[in-house]
């Protein structure tokens, strides 16, 4: 069979983020500085979901060959594969419109998350809805396609090592280019982890399972060994939403890491209490670059009220210190937009942004994603169900004391604010670019981790900063939509 995969980029859509929901881009305000933000979005050549990978992987493994195709329906397909984004879905719907027309004998299938938590978007169309792992077709594509339209549940994958690693040829691998982490290119999505512990409520990673599955350490740097010989890899973005849960398991992935035919750049997702100094220590010996959190709020009830647990102001500032010392960049997730919000609750982020100084900051909007305990608490609070604006830079929700025009301009000046500054500059520019730290950017090196950590422990604690008691908020674990 001649099995399609649609997709698009249009948007600025990054499908792979918030959970599978996609998310945008920044889009320029405030004139010549909002431009050069801009900019730095735009560099980059980001690699598809890694669905789409996995898929094709899968697909050839049965013998079926596949075709990639962006924003075109092609009329030789015998299987049309859909992964639609929350901000794309119009444009999935119109092209599943048009397979129906052109190849209506043709099945359509629908995976990801948007067929588990909005069905009813597809309820006129004849596709399977996929509720589950895609990658389960490996196993039930004959099934699924002699079953009638609708959803069908598949589950997902008990051993994650049972999987064919991921097959990036149809999806020029030579391009792909992660800029905010990495100086060396070109980029390949992986995982050594699926899934989420945590409670967030407006979290979509919990939507399907609320436990973590992980591969072997093994498994993982033989898909990074291939992934450098067959795709000329030279960098890997770890897509795992809590890097380092197990630390076990972290610990021996970095000594295969280390023994690979040569050495690699990666980044990880975390949160800053699964990653103790002696390990960031470890992992940048052997290639670590840069990690993405979520520090979302210094307000330590809002985030209780939404069930995240906090961590502690200090220990965030201190965390950034140390990657900054150990030469690991920061990418640091802050929210704004919350129903309650003010001028002064937003200048307060901003303000606990610029103290902690990460590598990269991204000031997202609170966003309500279909599926989440928060989406329908929020649902009140909710002004505009046009999913096209759901991509955390466009505000969605109603404001007590906010006009939208206000947030989207608070949103422009956090941007604007935090990265043209002397301070940022000169705490970070070593890490973007090494040689300038002979023109005295950056503070120098610290000898060892050990050092790192007894310096903490000495430092005085930090006050907190007070925000008001925020009711809804809207982001992830240890996932920030960056530069």
């Amino acid at each position: 069979m001649q099995i399609v995969l649609w997709d698009t980029r249009q948007l600025d859509v990054s499908k792979d983020f918030a959970g599978g929901y996609g998310v945008g881009q920044y889009a320029s305000g405030g004139g010549f500085r909002g431009q050069v933000v801009r900019w730095f979005y735009k560099r980059d050549h980001r690699p598809p979901a890694m669905t789409f990978a996995y898929l094709t992987s899968i697909f050839r493994q049965l013998g079926h060959e596949v075709q990639y195709s962006e924003d075109q329906v092609p009329a030789n397909g015998d299987v049309y594969v859909f992964c639609p984004s929350l901000i794309t879905l119009n444009l999935e719907l119109a092209a599943i419109r048009e397979v129906v027309r052109q190849r209506p004998a043709a099945p359509i299938l629908v995976v990801g998350i948007l067929a588990t938590t909005l069905p009813e978007a597809f309820a006129d169309l004849p596709v399977r809805l996929i509720q589950g792992e895609p990658e389960q077709l490996l196993w039930k594509l004959d099934e699924v396609l002699n079953q009638k339209p609708g959803p069908i549940p598949v589950g997902s994958i008990k051993n994650l090592d049972d999987l064919p690693f991921p097959d990036w040829d149809l999806f020029e691998p030579k391009k792909l280019r992660i800029g905010y982490d990495f100086s060396q290119f070109p980029t390949g999505l992986i995982q050594q982890s699926r899934g989420c512990t945590f409670t967030c409520n407006y979290c979509p990673y919990i939507i399907i399972e609320n436990k973590t599955r992980f591969r072997s350490p093994e498994s993982v740097t033989d898909e990074m060994r291939r992934g450098m010989h067959d795709y000329g890899f030279r960098s890997f973005k770890f897509r795992d939403p809590l890097f380092g849960l197990d630390r076990k398991r972290v610990l021996r992935l970095a000594e295969l890491i280390g023994n690979l035919p040569r050495k690699v750049q990666f980044s990880i997702e975390s949160r800053i209490d699964l990653l103790r100094p002696e390990t960031l220590d470890l992992l940048k010996s052997v290639g670590l670059t840069s990690i993405t959190v979520g520090i979302e709020t210094p307000d330590e009830t809002t985030l209780k009220h939404y069930k995240r647990a906090p961590i502690n102001d200090d220990k965030q500032r201190v965390f950034v210190e140390t990657c900054r010392r150990l030469g690991i960049r920061t990418v640091a997730g802050f929210m704004i937009g919350f129903p309650e919000d003010t001028a002064q609750s937003i200048k307060a982020v901003l303000r606990y942004a610029k103290s902690v100084n990460p590598t990269f900051a991204n000031f997202n909007i609170v966003t309500p994603y279909p599926g989440t305990e928060f989406f329908d608490q929020a649902r009140e609070d909710i002004a505009d169900f046009d999913y096209t604006k759901y991509n955390v830079y466009t505000p969605v929700m109603r404001y007590q004391h906010l006009t939208h025009d206000d947030v989207r301009e608070w949103h422009a000046r956090c941007y604007q604010k935090y990265y043209f500054r002397w301070d940022w500059l000169k705490e970070n520019a070593h890490l973007l670019w090494p040689s300038t730290r002979w023109l005295g950017f950056g503070r120098p090196s610290v000898a060892t981790s050990k050092e790192i950590e007894a310096q903490a422990a000495t430092a005085p604690a930090t006050s907190q900063i007070s925000l008001p008691i925020v009711q809804n908020s809207s982001s992830s674990c240890g996932e920030s939509r960056a530069a």
